[in-house]
């Protein structure tokens, strides 16, 4: 059963949000997501100080296998972006909610926050996607 952290939330094309309590959000691909990949060659992320919205395309993730839309969780301003991922794409599969993080956002509504799924729900997803 892949790794799915009770501190996140979750959307259902398999990305999480981690809150801090200066407001601001990260945004990373689970470790589903990156088992269904395989091996990370290549992450596209937004540009600084873009807004990306919540549920709408923010990234690409490309593998030896496929290439696949990371949508950001959360609306707000993109703050910082995980430059490491450049030359190490494969922290996303080493460590997807550690050094494999993709970007930050200044949250727009942290209300925004209240429809994304906990991890019991998104465990409950993995479980019936797998």
């Amino acid at each position: 059963m892949s790794d799915i952290p009770g501190d996140l939330k979750y959307i259902e094309t398999h990305q999480w949000v981690r809150v801090a309590d200066d407001g601001t959000a990260t945004v990373g691909i689970t470790d589903f997501a990156q088992e269904q990949l395989g091996d990370v060659v290549y992450i596209g992320l937004p540009d600084l100080g873009v807004t990306v919205n919540g549920g709408e395309e923010a990234g690409v993730a490309e593998s030896v296998k496929s290439a696949s839309d990371v949508f950001s969780p959360v609306t707000g301003e993109v703050i910082a972006l995980n430059e490491n991922l450049e030359d190490e794409p494969e922290k996303v599969n080493e460590d997807p909610y550690g050094e494999g993080w993709l970007f930050r956002v200044k949250l727009a509504d942290p209300g925004e926050l209240d429809s994304l799924m906990d991890a019991d729900a998104y465990s409950e997803q993995v479980v019936s996607e797998s």
